[in-house]
């Protein structure tokens, strides 16, 4: 029984060893692996903590990247700012800068002109002295004359002083008087000259090319024939019609209007060009479009008539006289406009009597006219000066007006100052540099006589004169002519050509050395 109890009480405390054992092993193993799983989840925290700490390094990079391209954009758009404002401001500082130079350049003319004056007032104030002192010795040569002739009676003393005087008198009279028509003919030429010159730089306009014929484009060749039409019908109706002749030759797509009279010529380039335009062309269509043509022209005629009038500043002109005038637009002389040239006229007409205290507005109205018989010259035989002045006459122009047109030419003796300075406006618009062209044959003798100065120097083989004369390509052989050489020749000739020739505006001299090698394979 003992023995039983024994062996139960050992089978219970080795199966509580056991259980123990096994728990304590349990604890162990679960303790073991809460310790891996608090390692694994530390490790999942910390990777975690890396890659949100590596992110927001990343977007911290990101951020910083952008907050530099920003910051660089904004110093890149300030300093754009700060260079405009910089240009702005230089440009600003050339401005008073030249303002500045300007009036230096003013104050120095006068002070140079108050040097002029004083140093004139100085030159009188010698003479005055010299005159006085020259008095002082003639009063004391009196004086003892007087003593001399102590003896003469109070009224031969007083007839031999004034004799005296008035002798001296005439003699300084007439030396003045000379003195002061020479410094007043200077002074006139001098301000005449001022005053041209002044109305030349203000009055200036291009020239129009003067020509007798006018061309009308076609779209082919075959509109030729469309033109001539059936036995050339279509032809003879134009030419009819308009008075004109029409030159079909070789020319391509082209067709030439020729005629004398520039509003006939106008009329039928403006109806060709639409009857080409719209493709029907036949005698009834002609006439038509010959008639739109003339009544277009008419409006044009009248329009720039009036519109002379406002450039010029003149009024008061029948509307006949108005439509003569408008005329001049399709006319030439030797290149230039006769209508630009005739308001031209007027206002340099215009501003030389203002200068001269003239009278303006028939100055002005006398230098619009003053061409006016060149629109009906072509019609009315005789010198277009009397004819437009005819034409003024009939329709009540003033008769100052009507003289001045016709002695712009000196067909008739001026008698007012306005027709003198018509005449001279006139001279001036057509004489002016660039006003007209020079004839062909000018044109010619200048350029050959370029080439022949080119050609006249050592060491030169060709002389092309190119760039219609304004330029000289001076070829020149290597051998004779080295690199510092061309230079003086190129001087040389510039200074020949302006010592011989007159020319508008200048030439420029190109010389040109080339050297060449040449060899061949054989």
């Amino acid at each position: 029984m003992e023995n039983v109890l024994l062996t139960g009480v050992l089978v219970i405390l080795f199966t509580l060893i056991g259980a123990g054992v096994t728990g304590y092993l349990a604890y162990s193993r679960g303790r073991e692996a809460g310790v891996r799983a608090e390692k694994e989840r530390q490790n999942a925290v910390r990777q975690g903590a890396e890659e949100h700490a590596a992110r927001i390094i990343a977007e911290a990079e990101a951020s910083a990247r952008q907050m530099q391209l920003a910051i660089k954009e904004e110093e890149v758009q300030r300093r754009k700012e700060m260079d405009a404002e910089a240009l702005r401001r230089r440009n600003e500082l050339e401005k008073i800068e030249e303002r500045l130079q300007n009036r230096l350049d003013t104050a120095e003319r006068r002070l140079q002109q108050i040097e002029n004056r004083e140093r004139k007032l100085n030159q009188r104030e010698s003479r005055c002295n010299e005159r006085e002192a020259r008095l002082t010795n003639v009063e004391e040569e009196w004086a003892a004359e007087l003593q001399r002739v102590a003896n003469m009676t109070t009224e031969e003393a007083q007839k031999v002083l004034l004799e005296r005087v008035e002798q001296q008198t005439r003699q300084e009279m007439a030396r003045k008087i000379r003195e002061v028509e020479a410094q007043t003919a200077e002074e006139a030429d001098r301000h005449a000259r001022e005053i041209l010159t002044m109305a030349i730089e203000r009055i200036a306009s291009d020239h129009v090319s003067e020509f007798a014929v006018s061309t009308v484009d076609l779209p082919s060749d075959e509109m030729k024939g469309r033109i001539i039409g059936r036995q050339g019908r279509n032809i003879r109706a134009i030419e009819q019609a308009l008075g004109v002749d029409l030159v079909v030759d070789d020319t391509p797509e082209a067709i030439i209007i020729s005629c004398f009279d520039p509003i006939r010529r106008e009329v039928a380039r403006m109806a060709l060009s639409k009857l080409v335009s719209d493709g029907r062309i036949h005698p009834a269509r002609i006439e038509k479009e010959v008639e739109k043509a003339q009544q277009e022209i008419e409006r044009i005629v009248i329009e720039s008539g009036e519109q002379a009038m406002l450039e010029a500043g003149v009024s008061g002109l029948h509307r006949e006289v108005q439509k003569i005038l408008g005329r001049l637009k399709f006319r030439t002389s030797y290149g230039q406009n006769q209508l630009a040239h005739a308001v031209e006229t007027a206002k340099l007409a215009g501003m030389i009597a203002a200068e001269l205290h003239a009278n303006v507005k028939v100055a002005k109205m006398g230098g619009l006219l003053h061409d006016l018989g060149k629109a009906v010259t072509h019609e009315i035989d005789g010198p277009h000066a009397i004819v437009g002045a005819e034409i003024a006459r009939r329709y009540n122009v003033p008769d100052v007006v009507v003289n001045a047109i016709a002695s712009h030419h000196g067909e008739v003796e001026p008698e007012s100052i306005e027709a003198v300075i018509v005449a001279a406006a006139d001279a001036i618009s057509g004489a002016r540099p660039g006003a007209r062209r020079e004839s062909l044959e000018t044109y010619i003798k200048r350029v050959t006589e370029l080439e022949e100065i080119g050609n006249s120097f050592k060491g030169v083989s060709q002389t092309y004169a190119i760039q219609a004369g304004r330029e000289i390509r001076v070829l020149v052989r290597p051998e004779e002519v080295d690199d510092l050489a061309s230079i003086q020749l190129s001087r040389d000739i510039a200074k020949k050509i302006e010592d011989n020739l007159q020319y508008p505006g200048q030439i420029r001299v190109t010389v040109v050395r080339e050297t060449r090698a040449v060899e061949y394979a054989k």
